[in-house]
């Protein structure tokens, strides 16, 4: 047999290292701290019919992420400098705006950390949010920066997804109810949907996956079915993610647990598999937390280096600074559950923006290499905007 590699093969190696990093980076970022928090503010308000909520989620997020990975992709760009290329300056208030909403996400995410080890080991918030962010700060500082994020991402989230199907199963949820609710709601918020899908694929993190691809070198119509695959893989597995999330919280509340304020996911764990399971959810939450820290970072940043030489310069020291101001915050303000509701609601107002300026650039094929983006994705994409950009409205009015 021969040694050489086939196109066929060459594919699914480089999906294996950083298309399917890729996928788990943009997963990873969005089954955060956040979500599983305001998995839980929201079950307990909406019980069963949070599903459909979820299913709003994913089918938002499928149309944002097609639509931006491959427009990205094939232009070779990075979202800010597409924009730019849009209209001069126009990049730069995207950058604005996606790094805002990052900070703001980050500073949440810094909380998850802090939130999981008060579980795990006891140790105060503030105490957890300094030596989580100390640990970030690290990691980006390994040699082989683009292979860590890759292989790190993968070893979390795959972690984090076994471990909360059996406190799933262990919940035993009323698998019929959740399933006619996620289909027929028997009520409706249009804040809970800003807020779970600003916490999903908002923000940053519509263009975390893309912008990893990119700084791997997967671009141009050729890598098109790369991307493609890559795409896909992350949108499964953040869908299946968040519903095993969703059963097991609608589970423990069906069996009659009251769920603190404080840490109410803990909760939830606690009642599913007694202390092991609490002790477990602080271990979850904690990986989930600091595999957020690490994407929102790299892609906040990511925004920022093209726009400036010195910072493209000195990316690990942008980012580390990034992530300091971050942890400072937290430990100044605290208030962990707040701040990660808050933090998603803000990330769903900069999606509709930030995705009008993709759809914007799919209709220059001069800017896309020659490759024409299928109107029916960009109509989705537009109906996409107009919907967020409705409830955002909604949301905001009430």
């Amino acid at each position: 047999m021969s040694g050489t590699l086939g196109p066929t093969a060459r594919r699914w190696r480089s999906l294996g290292g950083a298309g399917l990093g890729a996928a788990f980076l943009m997963a990873n970022s969005s089954i955060g701290p956040g979500f599983l928090t305001q998995t839980t503010v929201f079950t307990q308000q909406l019980t069963t019919s949070f599903g459909f909520v979820i299913l709003v989620s994913v089918l938002l997020d499928v149309v944002a992420q097609l639509n931006t990975w491959r427009v990205l992709t094939m232009s070779n760009l990075r979202a800010q400098d597409l924009a730019n290329c849009l209209l001069p300056g126009l990049g730069y208030a995207l950058a604005a705006l996606v790094v805002l909403g990052g900070f703001a996400f980050n500073i949440g995410n810094i909380a998850g950390c802090g939130l999981g080890l008060n579980v795990l080991l006891g140790l105060p918030y503030w105490q957890g949010a300094v030596l989580t962010g100390g640990l970030a700060l690290g990691l980006f500082w390994v040699k082989e920066m683009g292979r860590m994020l890759d292989g790190f991402t993968k070893a979390l989230g795959t972690i984090k997804i076994l471990l909360t199907l059996g406190i799933a199963f262990l919940a035993r949820p009323p698998l019929g109810q959740a399933l006619h609710h996620t289909l027929l709601p028997a009520q409706f918020s249009a804040p809970a949907i800003v807020t779970i899908v600003g916490g999903t694929v908002g923000g940053y993190l519509m263009f975390s996956g893309a912008h990893r691809l990119l700084d791997a070198g997967v671009h141009g119509p050729a890598r098109l079915p790369e991307v493609n695959r890559s795409a896909v893989s992350g949108i499964l597995i953040s869908a299946f993610m968040r519903f095993v999330l969703f059963l097991a919280v609608v589970g423990v509340l069906a069996g009659g647990a009251r769920l603190g304020t404080d840490n109410p996911m803990a909760d939830v764990f606690r009642s599913a598999a007694g202390a092991v399971g609490y002790r477990l959810f602080g271990l979850i939450l904690w990986g989930a937390a600091l595999s957020s820290v690490v994407g929102a970072a790299y892609t906040s940043v990511s925004f920022l280096k093209t726009l400036h030489p010195a910072l493209g310069r000195h990316e690990r020291l942008t980012i580390s600074l990034f992530i300091v101001l971050s942890t400072s915050v937290f430990v100044l303000v605290g208030k962990p559950t707040q701040l990660l509701v808050l933090a998603g609601a803000l990330n769903g107002l900069i999606l509709p923006l930030a995705l009008g300026v993709v759809l914007v650039a799919a209709r220059r094929p001069a800017l896309l290499g020659g490759y024409r983006h299928p109107l029916w994705l960009q109509a989705a994409g537009w109906a996409v905007v107009a919907l967020m950009g409705g409830l955002s409205v909604a949301a905001l009015m009430g």
